[in-house]
């Protein structure tokens, strides 16, 4: 672990130089909000308020004590600081912001189809060891797919892995939701026709994060499952297509769902893809289904369809998408804001076909994972 070698004091920062020859600028009103006294012990919440000290706050003394900590006596307020080295050097904000960013997601498009194994993973395996669980896990967040196997097959028997994970969410569909083919639907997921490659509830202002379908019963003819990573295909057009990248990112769309069944017209504007601070890729916003109205300004029109167009087609282009199908224990899981998903048409009378549905945000998958990866 590096050691301080120099500290200097600047108007605002302590400027550190450690051994290894880096430096860090950390500012006097981040130090003292950071103090380890800070936060609770039990709870770990911040108690203390950076509101109630001036501006003006600076150290009066600051040195590397005998237990080896940066030790800090401020100008006001009485207090003294001590800081763990090892811990300054994880938070330094001028190292992680002269890093280069490197996005986790691993992308990827129709070459996938022939190694459906390696996004497999036994039902068993995730039950019985946080090992299988991580693994999943990261399947889930870095590749945004995976396919649990032989689940057992009765209703709601998808809850026991699911919580290994964290709660479900819920919403008006109910949880589990069935996907099963009713008369007088009120989701075209109800029915037995195709369904185009979509995301889940688009017209939510925070649409659910994970969704896991799992396949109770798939004996028609048809039903064949589709799927494609929404971000392989951004990526292709920020390469590639540059303004029709920048309208599918600025440009916000508006979705809606008049569902005959509730007492609510839920909307919402967002754009197609959505970026992180990072620039890195955060949504996929798409839904032909339940796409309202346009109502973006006339001088961009035509632009935003022509980009909505293409965007659309690319999401439904044989060299990004697989195509499977799901057997009976099977647990379909992705995420619902970069996966893409859809299914062919199937003949109810041929046979039977039932799937169960399950959300969960997008912070549960994220939280579990760093929590199983940090011991």
């Amino acid at each position: 672990m590096p050691t301080i070698s120099k500290i200097e004091k600047n108007s605002s920062y302590l400027k550190v130089v450690w051994n290894d020859g880096e430096e860090s600028k950390f500012n006097y009103m981040w130090l003292r909000d950071n103090c380890p006294t800070a936060h609770d012990k039990d709870s770990r919440h911040r108690m203390f308020n950076i509101l109630n000290v001036s501006k003006d706050i600076n150290p009066k003394k600051y040195d590397v004590n005998k237990e080896g900590k940066l030790e800090i006596e401020w100008s006001e307020g009485d207090h003294i600081s001590y800081f763990d080295l090892k811990w300054l050097r994880e938070n330094c904000y001028t190292i992680k912001n002269k890093k280069k960013f490197i996005s986790p997601y691993q992308l990827w498009d129709c070459s996938l189809e022939k190694d459906l194994q390696s996004i497999r993973i036994d039902h068993d395996e995730i039950i019985s060891t946080d090992q299988g669980l991580i693994k999943w896990l990261e399947l889930l967040h870095y590749k945004g797919i995976a396919i649990v196997t032989n689940a057992p097959t009765e209703k709601k028997s998808a809850f026991p892995v699911l919580n290994r994970i964290s709660h479900t969410r819920e919403t008006f569909f109910k949880t589990p939701f069935e996907v099963i083919n009713i008369p007088k639907p009120n989701n075209s997921a109800y029915t037995a026709h195709a369904l185009r490659n979509h995301m889940d509830l688009p017209w939510f202002e925070l649409p659910p994060g994970y969704q896991f379908l799992h396949c109770l019963v798939n004996n028609s003819t048809g039903g064949n499952s589709s799927a494609i990573d929404g971000f392989a295909v951004a990526d292709y057009l920020r390469k590639n297509e540059e303004e029709i990248f920048e309208t599918l990112t600025t440009i916000p769309l508006k979705f809606r769902d008049k569902d005959y069944t509730q007492k609510s017209h839920r909307s919402f504007h967002a754009p197609a893809i959505s970026l992180t601070k990072d620039n890195d890729f955060h949504d996929i916003r798409f839904s032909v289904a339940t796409m309202d109205a346009l109502d973006c300004h006339p001088d961009v029109m035509d632009k935003v369809y022509k980009a909505h167009h293409r965007f659309g087609n690319l999401l439904h282009d044989e060299k990004f998408q697989i195509n499977f199908r799901l057997e009976p224990g099977d647990i379909f899981s992705f995420n619902n804001r970069r996966l893409l998903h859809g299914r062919t048409e199937f003949d109810p009378n041929s046979g039977h076909r039932h799937l169960q549905g399950y959300y969960m945000d997008r912070d549960e998958i994220i939280g579990r994972l760093k929590y199983l990866k940090s011991y």
